[in-house]
């Protein structure tokens, strides 16, 4: 006979009321509700609606033919329908157990809501120029940063990925790029707080830190009349990133997950084994043939795998939402020991009090980051140039020694480059309804980064090396403090809203360096302890550092006017001061003003139907630029122990230090100012199915900031910072927005958009005749220059000599511009920039029930780039002394053997390119149908495919390149040299959502 436990049939009825809801056993009362979901205007069904019980967590999704089936708890239940383009509706259900729902289309996502700083509004009602993506509108795949998400997705934005090494710098400008000392990169603002572009440490991305997955949209503000209300750095556009909240009524737990494969998209057909064996004797050189049959470029890199894992919960009540998530990304780097391990965590909170008169946001984000790179350079450098002839490895197992060159295997095993990030940002933002329509806001950030860079040179017998290690620490400390006021009220036609505040924010650098030199040969690696060096003396490892602190104090308002929905007007005033700036210059100030008219609210439009939005929209400001160093206006002093700074006290004695002048002050230094006047045009057609904006755009960039030589050549120092009042530079153009999209009655829906931007870059009133920058690399090449700054010209112009063939003794010709009969620098010409002329993106997508496949190109045209690695590597001389080259260094049958290569047009070539930059399949599978609709509403699979293919006459890896060789901090554009390889990548993922 079985006995039973009275205790245990009691926690059995317990567990079996506790786990009740989740095993769908309802009360007498509940019961289940089916029905249809429709287009208003098609009639045809919406496949993948929501549909969600409110106020609980119950919730289904719309099958093939638009239908749901849920249960509801009562008769009181209300049903909420959400699908993305259109107006969520309420229903209640009553006695009701069929409910067909007929949604209308969100017309051009006109009542979209877009973050405008300090702020928000609805598409309709802007007046600037705007442009926001939301996160189902994001590239795909595998993703570092949040500049990835929007490529070629905005028009006017050019990002460029300046290197395929993950996490790796990423270059963005907004409408051109408008100083020469001041960079181009935006300002980016996180929940409200502005970031400093400055490095957090290593040679990573400063927004690596971000999770992708936790980004709910992208607002960049292009124009002026948008970007005033940041006044001082609002001069290269304005890129704010809002992340995911919680919504009350609805808790859900969402995981995605995914696996990528990565592999190197596009090798440089270098010569082969046999064509080396070939081509070397034909040039009379000596052939060393080891009998390998090697591809280096293979031997250095590898199938990369990436992990990527986010778990994200969200959800509340009336009064308190959250969101929070974790993320782990473990990317392998195509190029061998390159990996990026990145650790982040987000929460974000909102809770309403006192009948939600006050409200409280608080978002906080962690993060850390682990980046172990190669020497890259080298391993590249080596990889494309290493005779095919050699064997890799010899018959130990050992990196294959030889004496005429480097294994790119050795520095592969000796050289170590380990950076460790962790980054916390946060703030958070009271706000209190004093009366209505009034509301006062504070906000407190602050955003933290320590950073650890080791590099490390392992000691080594054959080829010797004594090894060595560096330690680079950095901390970066920026606080804000931010009190504001919004007034608004609506009295019918007239709609009114102001706002008036104050900013402070204080951002604090600091840099610290040691080395340690002479390491015996152990197992012990040098970075694991930096005690066992041998080289003690400051003489090789002096320690370093630095430190500053930047202030800005800002003061800010803006009105908004609307009446009788038609007539817009917005103005803004911002005044800004800054510590970079000199004491006579301390603030300025930047107005803006601009006007909307919705043309299709007037009577002589409303009754034509195909015409469902348009309005014109105007508008001018200034704006202005303070990226430059810090202290500028102020003298330095330097402390140096040399001939020319001291002399000895005594006739035996050592010279002492002695204290130089090495920058004047200068006290009226000022920002650069930025004026931009903008026309545009937004409309929508045929109820919304085709949409986009049009925008002609000037941008003058004026008072540029320069470091020049003093015109009285008698001075303590040779340079001092200042002004130049009457230079310009002026980026003019124009934007086109598409969009078209389309669903059929038999479920199949499919979209068809894009962008083109056109424009044009051009300096004027330089007072000197070029300024350089691009400083070339290689051998016999280091003191020359590749780029120019030039009158009438863009920046980023290629300042070159103009190669036009070959002599008859097979030698370099170029062209003698100025008719002296000898080539010099003053034969130089202006030969195209590398700042296209057109940046276009075409985007598709098509679906049918739970099937979806979409699909993004991007591309640019009218830009050059200059091959810097081919070169210093490719060239007949090169191949002759048994270095490896390509087919193109050798196709000139005329040119000697002996021809040097000088930095020339030669190895100008055109930048132009069209990529397959983002495709994705996807399948939503219908729980509903499934029966599992209860715990798992959400299922989706996915593949992804990244850089597929790029069309371009460009042959180095990527035609997307843009190494840094900026020459006493002017900036560079264009040049490729030794870059880390692009991937093409495929990514497998899954989503679930509880």
């Amino acid at each position: 006979m079985k006995h039973f436990n009275c205790s245990s049939v009691a926690v059995r009825w317990l567990l079996l009321l506790f786990f009740l809801p989740f095993l769908g056993l309802a009360a007498p009362t509940e019961r289940t509700v089916t029905g249809t979901v429709r287009d208003a205007e098609t009639h045809e069904p919406l496949v993948g609606c929501t549909v969600i019980v409110k106020g609980t967590t119950v919730g289904a999704t719309t099958g093939p033919a638009g239908k749901y089936s849920i249960r509801v708890p009562d008769n009181n239940a209300v049903l909420v329908f959400q699908f993305v383009g259109f107006t969520a509706q309420e229903f209640p259900v009553g006695n009701r157990s069929e409910i067909d729902v007929e949604l209308k289309s969100d017309v051009a996502q006109l009542s979209q809501v877009v973050v405008i700083g300090y702020g928000s509004t609805t598409k309709k009602d802007m007046t600037g120029s705007v442009s926001s993506i939301k996160a189902g509108e994001f590239n795909q795949g595998i993703i570092n940063s949040p500049e990835q998400l929007l490529q070629g997705k905005v028009s006017g934005v050019n990002v460029v990925s300046a290197t395929g090494e993950p996490g790796g710098q990423q270059n963005i400008t907004v409408r051109g790029p408008g100083g020469i000392r001041t960079g181009s990169t935006p300002l980016f603002v996180v929940d409200g707080l502005p970031l400093d572009n400055s490095s957090t440490g290593g040679n990573m991305n400063p927004l690596t830190f971000l999770n992708p997955s936790d980004i709910e949209s992208i607002d960049v503000l292009k124009d002026a009349s948008a970007t005033a209300i940041y006044g001082a750095r609002g001069a290269n556009g304005v890129v704010l990133i809002t992340t995911k909240k919680g919504k009350s009524g609805h808790s859900s737990v969402t995981y995605n997950g995914s696996i990528g494969i990565s592999t190197m998209a596009r090798p440089l057909e270098v010569l082969t084994a046999d064509q080396f064996r070939q081509e070397v004797p034909k040039l009379g050189g000596t052939l060393v043939d080891k009998g390998g049959n090697t591809d280096w470029q293979k031997v250095i890199s590898r199938t990369a795998y990436t992990q990527t894992h986010n778990i994200a919960l969200s959800g509340g009540s009336d009064k308190l939402t959250y969101y929070g998530s974790f993320g782990i990304q473990s990317q392998e780097g195509i190029l061998k020991k390159n990996d990026l391990k990145r650790y982040t965590g987000r929460i974000n909170v909102n809770q309403k009090l006192l009948n939600d008169r006050v409200s409280v946001d608080v978002n906080l984000n962690a993060s850390n980051t682990r980046n172990l790179r190669p020497p890259i350079q080298s391993l590249i450098g080596g990889a494309i140039t290493a005779n095919p002839t050699y064997p890799a490895y010899d018959d130990k197992g050992d990196p294959y020694q030889y004496t005429d060159g480097t294994n790119p295997l050795i520095p592969l095993a000796l050289e170590k480059d380990l950076t460790s990030t962790t980054r916390i940002i946060g703030n958070i933002s009271p706000s209190v309804t004093i009366i209505k329509g009034l509301v006062y806001r504070l906000n407190f950030g602050i955003d933290q980064s320590t950073s650890q860079q080791d590099l490390q040179s392992l000691p080594n017998a054959v080829p010797f090396q004594e090894g060595r290690l560096a330690t680079i620490n950095t901390y970066n400390t920026n606080r804000l403090i931010e009190n504001y006021v919004t007034y608004s009220f609506d009295r019918g036609k007239h709609v009114f809203s102001a706002l008036a505040g104050h900013s402070y924010q204080r951002i604090f650098l600091q840099g610290r360096s040691y080395s340690i030199n002479k390491f015996n040969v152990t197992d012990v690696e040098p970075i694991y302890n930096p005690g066992l060096g041998q080289d003690l003396t400051l003489v090789n490892n002096r320690p370093t550092g630095y430190a500053t602190v930047n202030e800005l104090q800002s003061f800010f308002s803006r009105v908004n006017y609307q009446f009788a929905d038609k007539y817009l007007v917005t103005a803004t005033v911002r005044v800004d001061g800054s510590s970079k700036f000199g004491s006579n210059n301390k603030y300025g100030v930047f107005p803006s003003a601009s006007v909307g008219w919705r043309v299709s609210e007037e009577p002589f439009l409303k009754s034509i139907k195909q015409i469902s939005e348009l309005k014109l929209r105007a508008g001018w400001g200034q704006t202005g630029n303070q990226e430059i160093p810090s202290k500028i206006t102020q003298a330095l002093f330097t402390n140096s122990v040399t001939g020319t700074t001291s002399y000895p006290l005594t006739a035996t004695g050592n010279y002492p230090s002695g204290t130089i002048y090495t920058r004047l002050a200068n006290p009226n230094i000022q920002w650069e100012v930025s004026s931009q006047t903008d026309l545009g045009v937004d409309f929508a057609f045929f109820d919304g199915s085709l949409s986009g904006s049009f925008d002609w755009f000037r941008k003058v960039s004026s008072e540029i900031l320069l470091e020049v030589i003093p015109s009285d050549p008698v001075q303590p120092a040779g340079t001092f910072w200042t002004n130049v009042h009457n230079m310009t530079i002026t980026n003019r153009g124009a934007e086109l927005d598409l969009a078209y999209r389309k669903t059929f009655k038999s479920g199949f829906r499919f979209s068809l958009g894009g962008n083109i931007t056109f424009i044009k870059n051009k300096v004027m009133n330089s007072p000197y005749t070029v300024i350089t920058s691009g400083s070339a690399q290689g051998s016999g090449l280091t003191s020359a220059t590749i780029n120019g700054y030039v009158n009438g010209q863009p920046i980023g112009t290629f300042f070159l000599k103009d190669f036009i063939g070959f002599d008859d003794k097979g030698n370099s010709k170029f062209r003698d511009v100025d008719g002296d009969g000898i080539i010099t620098d003053k034969d130089r010409v202006a030969a195209g920039t590398a700042l296209p002329k057109q940046m276009f993106n075409i985007n598709g997508s098509v679906g049918y029930k739970g099937f979806d496949l979409s699909v993004n190109f991007n591309g640019v045209s009218g830009n050059k780039l200059y091959d810097n690695t081919a070169n210093s590597n490719f060239y007949k001389l090169k191949l002759s002394k048994g270095v490896n080259v390509t087919q193109e260094a050798i196709a000139s049958t005329q040119e000697s053997v002996n021809n040097a290569a000088p930095v020339s047009t030669r190895y100008l070539k055109d930048g132009s390119f069209l990529r397959l930059n983002n495709a994705v399949l996807g399948y939503n599978f219908n729980t509903t149908a499934m029966g599992i609709a209860k715990w798992v509403p959400t299922l989706r699979v996915s593949v992804t495919g990244q850089n597929l293919f790029v069309i371009t006459k460009y042959n180095g890896y990527d035609p997307e390149v843009n190494n840094d060789r900026s020459v006493s901090g002017i900036s560079s554009y264009g040049i490729d040299y030794l870059s880390y390889p692009k991937a093409r990548t495929f990514v497998f993922g899954v989503t679930i959502g509880l």
